[in-house]
């Protein structure tokens, strides 16, 4: 009788508290920051459509909305908005002018640790060292904000769009971040799922490190220096992403073990994917295309599974190095457009194996003005020659099962991604 009379005390209590939760509204020329400071926890603060030139701190849980979207002034001094209260939610403001100071990490918007279960959404932060900065913070949502950087400051000198440090279960979805250092940068953080953002012109669209367990999916990254770069990170989801016009690379994996890469189309980088000390990961149903490398795989990358991918009109398909060779496509086989060879009994599997590197493919990299020559009958006897004798065959990538034909019937509308 006790426990139930205590039980059904707390849910009244619990009640009352949702039940008194208040509404403050602030008009044009009114302090936020004194509205904030009078709310009680779980309280909205509703602000009107005008300029406030503020440094918010919120130290309590409750929800700060903007009304025909507000601006939140810096002044270039400090951040914007700096939270340290678990349960807060931000929306709806134009969050504008922090200071530059990369020493004491100046945001937009700053989540302290134990700022846990915070809502970022559907604000434009804009001219701000980093866009947000998160450290130590389980379970953020970050969803649907334009973030831009300072675009005057060398790439160097600027900060990142989202910074996420030592933090889980974030939710980091459909934001357009352009013109900061790094649109996402990630560290240390686990069990994260970043989904359907849109970011350019930056140097690593997302970059991310000692970090496991994390899916990104249906991402868009270009024209920035190198779209995707998964760095010394174990069990990752990497799936129906979009990379393309990146000067370095569209994707970079690298000391990365037992993940699924899937389903992805990189096109018109430098390099497609640039595969540096990888073991025991999959590769499947990857477009690669139009890109000056396709795939650069060096470093020990060995024990990978690579099936079912494309990789077409790239200027070198595969640039191997390594002292063995090392097999793809046991199962299902890949299509390469350079493919030679025929296929008599009509299965659609070539009946000789592909090579990705031969000593031909060799010289070009050495000396590439060598590439005017490639059609010429001299070139192709070098070729057959090579193939011929083992001792000037190079190590190479090897697929026992060619395909004749690619399993993306769409790949010819990603040509001609890359700016000329």
């Amino acid at each position: 009788m006790m426990l139930a009379a205590i039980s059904l005390g707390l849910t009244a209590l619990l009640a009352a508290n949702v039940a008194g939760a208040a509404e403050i509204i602030v008009h044009p020329g009114e302090s936020i920051g004194a509205a904030v400071a009078r709310a009680g926890h779980g309280d909205t603060v509703l602000v009107g459509r005008g300029h406030y030139r503020e440094h918010l701190l919120i130290d309590k849980p409750l929800a700060l909305k903007g009304i025909d979207r507000p601006t939140l002034d810096g002044g270039n001094q400090g951040d914007v908005i700096r939270i340290k209260s678990p349960d807060v939610t931000i929306e709806g403001f134009i969050v504008r002018n922090s200071g530059a100071d990369l020493t004491a990490q100046n945001a937009g918007i700053y989540l302290e640790p134990g700022s846990d279960r915070a809502v970022i959404r559907d604000n434009v932060i804009n001219y701000t060292l980093f866009g947000l900065w998160i450290e130590k913070v389980r379970n953020v949502q970050v969803i649907g904000n334009n973030i831009t950087g300072m675009r005057d400051l060398a790439s160097a000198q600027r900060g990142n769009g989202i910074q996420l440090y030592n933090s889980r279960d974030a939710q980091i979805i459909d934001n357009h971040i352009s013109f900061t250092r790094d649109g996402i940068y990630v560290d240390v953080s686990d069990h994260a799922l970043f989904r359907g953002n849109r970011l350019h012109h930056l140097r690593y669209g997302t970059h991310y490190m000692n970090s496991n367990f994390n899916v990104w999916e249906h991402n868009r990254s270009y024209r920035n220096r190198g779209g995707l770069a998964l760095m010394e990170v174990r069990n990752q989801v990497v799936r129906n992403n979009q990379a393309w016009d990146n000067s370095d690379h569209g994707i970079m994996l690298r000391t990365i073990q037992d993940s699924v890469v899937e389903n992805n189309i990189v096109a018109g980088n430098g390099r497609g994917f640039f595969i540096y000390d990888a073991e025991y990961n999959t590769l499947r149903g990857n477009l690669v295309i139009g890109n000056r490398v396709g795939m650069h795989v060096w470093a020990g990358s060995i024990n990978n599974k690579v099936e079912g991918n494309d990789l077409i009109h790239n200027r070198e398909q595969i640039r191997y190095v390594a002292s063995r060779d090392e097999n793809w496509g046991g199962e299902t086989g890949n299509y390469w457009s350079n493919y030679l060879g025929w296929d008599r009994n009509s299965d659609g599997v070539g009946d000789v194996p592909y090579e990705a590197s031969d000593l031909v493919d060799r010289l070009t990299w050495k000396y590439p003005a060598a590439k005017l020559l490639l059609n010429s009958p001299a070139v192709q006897t070098l070729r057959m020659v090579a193939r011929q004798f083992p001792l000037l065959r190079a190590t190479s990538i090897v697929d026992h099962r060619p395909r004749m034909r690619p399993f993306h019937s769409d790949w010819s509308t990603w040509l001609g991604k890359q700016r000329h």
